[in-house]
């Protein structure tokens, strides 16, 4: 009895067999070539073990497909598929993953295209697409970490770290030079406590040291880095340029607006008065000599205020720039080479810049009587600039200990330090802005290499 259930229900599971689209293109082509050799469609359909009726429903949807007939047969033969599969997962790779696209709009070009015919363009269908398109590249991720882990060469790397709040609090740690992801994991506090537990086993395996992290002045990041990484932190310059942009330049392009309404205000004004005036001129003139009229005295009372106005707002606009200006070289300062001598810099002197540019902000903030909240706002950025001193030494002293294994002649270690080390750092701050803007340093730092190739050169 029990055989006879089986076989039961082995027979209902052939009728309803789902078949696969590569199998059934296959098929597809089996049974058309046997066609055009005159075996008959029973003989066909009992050769290829496909039901009759099974193959009348594939013929009934391709005719069914309101396409070109050559563009119908394309994709339902095996290369046309395999495209067909290999152009829908590049759309959700680069438009969903690369790029900012949604699954919608990965449906809305299918549609357009016209291939809905052949794949299904709705969100459910393209939703579960997408989901194993992310399956696998994590998949792959994991993969290639392990794969790789065991060539890689002893490498000291800097971990750029921060906690974001997309979704969540997510801990975030990436090494900048190769731009990859090593950490990104939902977490519930803020404190040192969640990352070393998630940063461990991010880096088991990987043959490097983490020397130097860099993040924004976060206090449970820095007490990680302090108490488990044990590495030098350096401050992120952004977020020094941001706390004083708040400070000073966001107060002042609201004045800045204020202005600019006022002194809009005054020509408009000053406009409505010139009408009336302008139409009384242009009848015969009756009044005699005397006291001038109240219109023109009103006319200049308004054009003494429009031209103040428009003085304050260029006032306004001319320290705003002053302040833009500082905020810029301070980004500009925070190098270990000098970008328009291409000599290499101290700490002292770097902090030193910095420190007068802060300076020029509050003088500014201060002759304008910003709120006690603006000033709290510069000294704590002031307070990074040691910091800040601290990374640039930090920084020459490995380059220094990292020459200094090398075992080099004097001349030869001499020539890295002055010529060949400073020209590569301009050429990676080049690589970082446009071609326009990185066309000077380029050209500094091949002026830098030029000795080093004369025949007396190291």
């Amino acid at each position: 009895m029990g055989t006879v259930i089986q076989s039961a229900q082995r027979g209902n599971e052939d009728r309803h067999q789902r078949w696969d689209r590569l199998e059934h293109a296959a098929l597809w082509e089996q049974y058309r070539a046997r066609q055009s050799q005159g075996v008959s469609q029973r003989r066909a359909a009992t050769v290829l073990e496909v039901p009759r009726t099974t193959r009348q429903a594939w013929r009934a949807y391709q005719e069914r497909l309101d396409a070109c007939p050559a563009v119908v047969a394309f994709f339902q033969s095996v290369p046309g598929l395999a495209f067909l599969h290999r152009l829908v997962l590049a759309i959700h790779l680069v438009c969903t993953e690369v790029g900012a696209c949604g699954i919608r709009l990965v449906g809305l070009l299918l549609k357009l295209t016209g291939l809905d015919r052949f794949v299904g363009a709705s969100y459910g269908a393209q939703h579960h697409v997408n989901r194993q398109v992310e399956e696998a590249i994590v998949a792959y991720r994991h993969e290639e970490s392990a794969r790789l882990a065991h060539e890689m060469p002893a490498k000291d790397i800097t971990m750029t770290q921060d906690e974001t709040f997309t979704g969540g609090l997510c801990l975030v740690g990436i090494e900048p030079k190769s731009n990859s992801i090593l950490l990104e994991h939902l977490a519930s506090a803020r404190d040192q406590a969640p990352w070393q537990p998630r940063m461990e086993p991010a880096l088991a395996g990987l043959n490097c040291r983490v020397i130097q992290s860099t993040s924004d002045e976060a206090p449970g990041l820095l007490a990680y880095v302090a108490h488990h990484l044990g590495a030098h932190h350096s401050p992120d310059v952004f977020h020094v340029q941001h706390a004083l942009n708040k400070a000073v330049s966001a107060p002042m392009a609201t004045k800045e607006r204020a202005a600019a309404k006022a002194a809009a205000k005054a020509e408009e004004m000053c406009k409505r008065v010139h009408e009336p005036l302008d139409n009384a001129s242009e009848a015969p003139a009756q009044r005699g000599s005397g006291r001038p009229p109240k219109g023109a005295v009103s006319l200049e009372q308004v054009a003494q205020d429009v031209e103040a106005t428009r003085q304050e707002h260029q006032r306004l606009s001319s320290q705003r720039a002053k302040v833009t200006q500082s905020l810029r070289a301070i980004g500009h300062a925070y190098h270990c080479v000098d970008l328009e001598r291409g000599v290499r810099r101290n700490g002292k002197l770097i902090a030193g810049d910095i420190q007068r540019h802060i300076d020029t902000i509050r003088t500014m903030a201060q002759h304008k009587h910003l709120s006690e909240t603006c000033l709290e706002r510069i000294a704590k950025a002031e307070r990074v600039v040691p910091k800040m001193q601290a990374t640039i030494e930090f920084v020459s002293g490995y380059v220094r200990e990292q020459v200094r294994q090398l075992d080099l002649t004097p001349p030869v270690s001499y020539a890295l330090h002055a010529h060949r080390i400073p020209a590569l750092y301009l050429d990676r701050v080049a690589s970082t802005r446009t071609v326009t803007a990185g066309e000077s340093l380029r050209a500094l730092a091949e002026r830098l290499r030029t000795p080093l190739f004369e025949p007396d050169g190291a």
